[in-house]
């Protein structure tokens, strides 16, 4: 049995992990975006963009919209000043801002192990040369 390995394969696993990053941390970031503002639907889509988000299916920004009104994190009113159809507008709650503080809190203890792990990354895979540290002591004499 032999196993066959193409470039595929290596396409996949990197599609694995990237799936596997928390599909939900579109909702701090979607909260973020509405802290202070008003957005529509397609302004807080192109705000994921910026954001880094590099695939974003469109549905699903709405349908979490949509829950995140329903459990009252957002509020959202019909905007018909503008000439063309009407655009919901969304808006951040107190209750939602309360979830952002939870999810910003989380994040940072995240970001703490993520440090960490990069910092162990590096030393271990690009490890400070004693070259370097002889020639920077000679540089300071």
């Amino acid at each position: 049995m032999s196993i066959k390995k193409d470039s595929n394969d290596s396409k996949s696993k990197e599609e694995k992990v990237m799936a596997s990053i928390p599909k939900n941390i579109m909702i701090p970031v979607l909260l973020l975006s509405l802290r202070g503002l008003n957005l529509h639907g397609y302004k807080l889509i192109q705000q994921l963009t910026q954001f880094g988000f590099s695939s974003i299916d469109q549905g699903n920004v709405y349908r979490t919209l949509r829950q995140l009104e329903k459990d009252n994190m957002v509020k959202s009113e019909w905007d018909t000043s503008t000439g063309g159809p009407a655009k919901r507008i969304y808006s951040l709650t107190d209750a939602g801002e309360a979830y952002l503080n939870t999810w910003a809190a989380s994040l940072e203890q995240y970001q703490s192990i993520l440090n960490r792990f990069f910092t162990m990354y590096t030393d271990m895979f690009l490890p400070k040369s004693s070259t370097n540290c002889d020639k920077n002591e000679e540089d300071d004499e």
